[in-house]
């Protein structure tokens, strides 16, 4: 019998990106979630927001099992990355097409994780693409190649299980079979 495998991935991006809900979609117990009443400019977004992590997992046969860390979105919640970075063998960033300042958002959590992407494999998810007019994904891939991040870019929604699982397998196929650093 061979020993357990355990794998962490963290999900990370601005509050309302979809962490707690790609999580929820893909876990196979319930999420362990740390939300509370968003009390700044959160609350404008949305009525709860994640304060220190979400936790789900994932059984991918019987010796391997990922665990999903999400990471609270605010700038104040910063201090929790290096914490919930140690020990993740990668990232799946996510952003919201519907946000005004989605790419300043891209290049604050690109900026936010350039020392952790140095070594470690990511997936870049646009979420609610179909709420953000109708650019489609290619603007997305450009500005996050804008920014000397060499990550793949997909569209997701994070309600949606296939999508969720598609990017954590490209994610996984990257950390087995790494680009060139």
């Amino acid at each position: 019998m061979r020993a357990q495998v355990d794998n962490k991935i963290l999900f990370s991006g601005p509050p309302g990106a979809g962490k707690t809900t790609a999580i929820g979609a893909l876990s196979d117990i319930p999420v362990v979630s740390t939300e509370a009443r968003a009390s700044d400019e959160t609350a404008k977004l949305k009525e709860r927001t994640t304060v220190a992590m979400d936790y789900g997992q994932i059984r991918l046969d019987d010796n391997e099992v990922v665990h999903l860390y999400g990471t609270p979105g605010q700038a104040r919640f910063g201090f929790m990355l290096p914490i919930l970075t140690r020990g993740a063998i990668g990232l799946v960033m996510l952003a919201s097409a519907r946000s005004e300042t989605v790419f300043e958002e891209l290049e604050r959590f690109t900026t936010a994780f350039k020392g952790f992407m140095r070594t470690h494999e990511a997936v870049i998810g646009i979420t609610r693409l179909d709420q953000g007019g109708n650019a489609g994904i290619d603007p997305f891939r450009r500005h996050v190649r804008s920014l000397g991040v060499n990550a793949p870019v997909m569209a997701m929604d994070t309600r949606a299980a296939d999508d969720v699982r598609q990017a954590v397998t490209t994610l996984l196929t990257l950390v087995q079979h790494p680009k060139g650093r």
